[in-house]
């Protein structure tokens, strides 16, 4: 199976999973995703950014059945290894930083704190705290680290019952023009 038809097979099967326990939101992760691609597009965002907002919880949805909880422990590392063998580091490196983004923003902006729903609170607290100085400086400096806070606005704002957003096929026909694209190599022109 290729990796569009690998990302298909999860979200197909663990995506009508909704988050339970301490970390209960009001969509399932495919309705989040989908939510998600969808405020990276109206935003503008470049493909690679829409892909990354779509994925960014895909770790999330692998080892488990079909009605296993959702796992969150370092979600944001676990699917790195499949994707990164479809997709370069616009789309990943995002991914891996969505979760530190998080950190990095309770740790610099006073107002973002009380934005986050109870879930992301309890989640943020499992998931290290605020960020210290020497944290907030290496994110800073990392070259991933604006696109990882787009993604991260967006992540917080994903979670609305009953929105309206473009099929997963749409999105999955996204990644495979994404992918396309980077299979064809540049033009080179004669002068």
């Amino acid at each position: 199976m290729d990796l569009i038809g690998k990302i298909d097979a999860l979200f197909r099967r663990r995506g009508h999973t909704c988050y339970s326990d301490e970390r209960t939101e009001a969509v399932s992760a495919l309705e989040h995703a989908l939510q998600c691609a969808q405020l990276a597009e109206w935003a503008h965002a470049d493909t690679a950014l829409v892909a990354a907002a779509l994925l960014h919880d895909l770790g999330q949805l692998m080892d488990g059945g079909p009605d296993d909880a959702l796992r969150d422990d370092q979600h944001e590392l676990r699917a790195l290894p499949m994707l990164s063998a479809g997709f370069g580091p616009e789309v990943t490196e995002p991914i891996r930083l969505h979760v530190a983004a998080k950190r990095y923003l309770v740790s610099t902006d006073e107002a973002y704190e009380g934005t986050l729903s109870p879930a992301s609170l309890h989640s943020l607290r499992l998931q290290g705290g605020r960020m210290n100085a020497e944290e907030r400086l290496l994110f800073e400096n990392h070259a991933h680290a604006a696109a990882a806070l787009k993604l991260r606005r967006w992540d917080d704002l994903a979670k609305r019952p009953g929105m309206r957003t473009p099929s997963l096929d749409y999105y999955l026909g996204l990644l495979e023009q994404l992918q396309g694209e980077a299979r064809t190599p540049p033009r080179l022109s004669i002068v």
